[in-house]
């Protein structure tokens, strides 16, 4: 029993806080009607008009609620009764402020801090001050004893423990989906390309075992003073055409390699998993050299076996050109997809002038003023011939797991538009997608 000590002393300090606490059986069955409904409310939005509601169905009072927004860091009006003018979502009068203790404002009433649980404080997604999650305001004061007062303090700590904890649980589902998320564009980028290796390694393992068997029959040549000036000819072209093999075959290895380092690199940072979240790590490149033309490369050979041309008339990306806001890592995979679903998806189109093509394109061009008066954009694209994506699928295409009805007989899981949008999104910029003339333009637009 001694490893219990410490919790029958606990136990026995409430049981003393009760007593003087003194609450009226209308005040104990606000608060358990409060606990077991918080546990009931899955949506944080209704345990926010909760917390509103017990104080007008118990006690007649109106009130409302504020709680930090995660997003922007600030306190904002959740939820009201009816009785209550301010906006939701609006910031607290000036003279509503959090403190130590309760007080009265002069227009507003009764104000009570709602405090988190203080050893979990920096395990929430965003920044608080002194544990402050958010404040009640209750009104109208005229009645209200030092008993009344201390119950609300009482209630705005329950309200801060659930509210704290639906936090944490909304933080860890969030959490839960990004490492889904990052799973699929683990398998997507570097466990499906990974099997790469097995025709290089195949290949290389061919012309190896060649070279093997021209040192044994020249061996056995040279033994038998078989190998005249001809044959000696004959065995150096063979062997030069198999070094020539071997070289290519090792090209393809280290350029594998290095794209596969860079996606193992970029999707296995510690900083992912630890904030659930992807992390920018951004250094100064040239897109077409650092990002588009290795992407380019992986996909090259796979687009000729398909029939599809690629048109890079429109790829005039300046090799000087430097953008010191891009992830390389996340932006290769950006490309990475785009051209794995131009892969999958362009078709042949007849053309103006009747002829049948089947190509992409891909480039940029410079959107003036797209971010604001003087902060002009940078618009990449990469376009694939093809019918267009149906009306109804566009504005969801970008969706986590959406696919539309006419791509259901191509292998994919929806993510991939879902990962372009995220990544460009962290980089401060829009993705989108437009039909054109001959098919589907995809692109994403980049602060210049």
């Amino acid at each position: 029993m001694n490893d219990m000590k410490h919790i029958f002393e606990r136990i026995e300090n409430k049981k003393n806080d009760y007593k003087q606490y003194n609450l009226t059986q209308r005040e104990d069955d606000a608060l358990k009607t409060f606990y077991d409904l918080a546990q009931e409310f899955d949506n944080i939005d209704d345990l926010y008009n909760l917390c509103v509601a017990i104080p007008k169905s118990f006690f007649n009072k109106e009130a409302c609620l504020y709680v930090v927004d995660p997003r922007l860091n600030t306190l904002l009006l959740a939820a009201k009764t009816n009785d209550v003018k301010a906006r939701l979502h609006s910031p607290p009068p000036d003279d509503v402020r959090p403190d130590e203790r309760p007080y009265y404002a002069d227009k507003s009433g009764l104000v009570v801090t709602i405090r988190g649980k203080e050893p979990l404080i920096e395990q929430l997604p965003f920044e608080v001050k002194e544990a402050a999650l958010g404040l009640l305001v209750i009104y109208p004061v005229s009645d209200l004893s030092e008993h009344a007062e201390l119950f609300f303090q009482k209630y705005a700590n329950r309200i801060g423990f659930n509210i704290h904890n639906k936090f944490l649980v909304e933080k860890n589902i969030e959490h839960l989906k990004f490492i889904r998320s990052l799973v699929a564009d683990i398998e997507h980028n570097i466990i499906v390309p990974n099997m790469v290796y097995k025709l290089f390694l195949r290949g290389l393992k061919s012309k190896i075992m060649k070279n093997i068997e021209m040192e044994k029959v020249f061996s056995e040549k040279s033994a038998a003073g078989q190998c005249d000036e001809a044959c000696m000819r004959n065995f150096q072209k063979e062997l030069s055409d198999i070094n020539q093999g071997l070289t290519t075959e090792l090209e393809n290895i280290e350029k594998h390699y290095k794209n596969m380092s860079l996606f193992i690199e970029t999707l296995f940072r510690k900083s992912h998993f630890d904030q659930g979240r992807l992390i920018l790590r951004t250094k100064p490149c040239s897109m077409k050299k650092d990002v588009v033309e290795p992407q380019l490369e992986r996909y090259i050979e796979r687009f000729r076996k398909a029939g599809i041309a690629i048109d890079d008339r429109l790829s005039d990306i300046p090799e000087e050109e430097v953008i010191s806001v891009v992830d390389v890592g996340l932006l290769a995979q950006v490309y990475a997809n785009l051209f794995s679903n131009a892969l999958k998806y362009t078709q042949a189109i007849v053309a103006g002038d009747g002829e049948a093509k089947k190509y992409i394109s891909y480039g940029h061009e410079i959107v003036k003023d797209f971010f604001g008066s003087g902060k002009d954009g940078v618009k990449y694209n990469v376009f694939s011939t093809g019918p267009h994506i149906p009306p109804e699928d566009r504005d969801k295409i970008f969706d986590e797991g959406y696919r539309g009805a006419n791509v259901t007989t191509q292998p994919g899981t929806g993510h991939g538009l879902s990962f372009i949008k995220t990544t460009v999104e962290i980089h401060g910029g829009v993705a989108g997608y437009e039909p054109t003339r001959y098919g589907n333009n995809f692109y994403f637009i980049l602060p210049k």
